[in-house]
């Protein structure tokens, strides 16, 4: 017998492309079904989500050339704005991460990252800091400047760290909880032209592994917690030898336990299987697997671990798999409808 209701879902999509905005889904914990609840297009194009620690404000970035970032109140099935967007004065945010007492975008378009205080009721004040980054790589189409793509707290809570796809590197911030300012700490360069998007950090939090986008790649890297260094191991495919046609990398995703990574491949359309060793230190690639759709945008894992979800932005639709236990390969069980749709979280 299937179980009941194992929380919620909130699906991002691109407003300007036929998408709902954000939808809350209740999640069928037997089945991993996702049931709609509810939505709202209040906020243009909410390319992606994070959610508060007592699951009660979500927040999301509006990706467009004026970028902005809302805070929604979600104790119902329906999301509430909690007071007007705010500019994050940067253009495109395409991603945000919640770290001392602030809001961070990633701003793709003006290779910048931007700090915004969290209120005590979970409403945003307007921006406190913008660092720029600056750089550029030998992509002329690609990478003529820096392109922030990704920002993330690191395990241990001292550092924010930014993936830039323009300039090869990610770099290590410290932010002051007072006041929001980003301060440099450290640069880590990647492969000229690898055009890193998104990373993720294993359990242990002594090992990080950077996806990258212009090659379909990922990067195995050390991480030192204490003095905030990250270290570049090795690289791996993500799709296998002779593989025609581009491939375009989009989200990694470590298995709780350590044992696989798993990475959505857009063009190739693929979930593919990781394993690592056990010292995280290395990634062979073990299989991919039709994703279900086109163009796999975000990839995520359950709270439960046993099942990923792929927002698939052109076919719109969100697929989720079981995982089998042994291997680490997704079986498809099911999908929705999302058009346009460009993250899954849980809460």
């Amino acid at each position: 017998m299937a179980e009941s209701s194992a929380g919620r879902a909130f699906i991002g999509s691109f407003t300007t492309a036929g998408g709902r905005g954000i939808t809350v889904a209740a999640v069928d914990g037997g089945t991993g079904a996702l049931t709609p609840l509810g939505a709202t297009d209040a906020l243009a194009d909410p390319s992606f989500l994070a959610l508060s620690a007592d699951a009660t404000v979500l927040y999301a970035v509006g990706e467009s050339e004026h970028g902005t970032a809302a805070a929604f109140d979600v104790t119902s099935d329906t999301p509430a704005l909690l007071g007007a967007p705010v500019p994050v004065d940067g253009a495109a945010p395409t991603h945000l991460a919640l770290f001392a007492g602030h809001l961070a975008t990633a701003n793709y378009t003006s290779g910048s990252v931007t700090t915004l205080p969290v209120r005590p009721d979970g409403r945003l004040g307007p921006a406190a800091y913008v660092l720029t980054h600056h750089g550029c790589g030998p992509d002329p189409e690609r990478q003529r400047g820096p392109h922030a793509h990704q920002v993330l707290g690191d395990p241990s809570g001292r550092w924010l760290v930014s993936v830039d796809l323009g300039t090869d590197s990610v770099r290590v911030c410290a932010l002051d909880p007072a006041t929001g300012v980003l301060r440099p700490h450290g640069e880590c360069a990647l492969r000229p032209g690898s055009g890193p998007r998104h990373l993720a950090f294993h359990p242990d939090g002594r090992h990080a592994y950077v996806l990258n986008e212009l090659a379909p790649t990922v990067v195995v890297c050390r991480w030192d917690a204490v003095r905030g260094v990250l270290e570049p191991l090795g690289e791996t495919r993500v799709v296998q030898e002779g593989v025609t046609g581009r491939t375009y990398p989009s989200e990694p995703v470590v298995a709780p336990d350590g044992r696989f990574l798993w990475v959505a491949n857009r063009g190739h359309d693929s979930i593919a299987t990781l394993a690592l060793d056990p010292d995280g230190e290395r990634a062979a690639l073990v299989a991919t697997v039709d994703c279900g759709g086109h163009w796999p945008r975000d990839l995520t894992l359950d709270p439960s671990g046993r099942r990923l979800y792929a927002a698939n932005e052109r076919s719109g639709d969100v697929t989720w798999f079981d995982l089998y236990e042994e291997s680490g390969i997704p079986r498809r069980a099911g999908s929705l409808a999302a058009p346009a749709a460009s993250c899954v979280i849980f809460g």
